[in-house]
């Protein structure tokens, strides 16, 4: 099991950080969710902002479902969070934050988590 923040949680079932979170839990990992407009999405516990995450909790990876307006003023949150990996899901790529990320070596790639789950690619992102 790993632990996957989502950065742009939504309760709405028709976006893809909704389905991201429903499809994590499926595979039996544990989601830690960041939006500043819920507190709790399906029973998970949602921060309103990044900082608020326990830096002592390990996190894994990141995967993103916010544009650069929002993650470039993430970025020193992003890292000190030291995740294993970051995602940048189609529509958050960022080169300023791909950047602070290289000088710290944490690794990123741009990928769409749902696809590398449904075709069980997830785990070897982590290898």
């Amino acid at each position: 099991m790993k632990k996957i923040l989502i950065l742009g949680a939504s309760s709405n079932g028709t976006r893809y950080s909704y389905m991201a979170m429903e499809r994590l839990v499926h595979h039996g990992h544990q989601v830690i969710l960041v939006s500043p407009k819920y507190d709790e999405i399906q029973g998970h516990h949602c921060y309103h902002q990044l900082r608020d995450v326990d830096l002592k909790e390990k996190v894994d990876a990141i995967t993103m479902y916010v544009g650069p307006k929002i993650s470039s003023t993430l970025i020193s949150d992003i890292v000190k969070l030291n995740p294993r990996v970051v995602i940048f899901n189609p529509g958050s790529e960022n080169s300023e934050v791909y950047k602070a990320l290289e000088q710290k070596g944490i690794h990123y790639l741009e990928a769409c988590t749902l696809v590398l789950l449904n075709t069980n690619q997830f785990e070897e992102i982590f290898s």
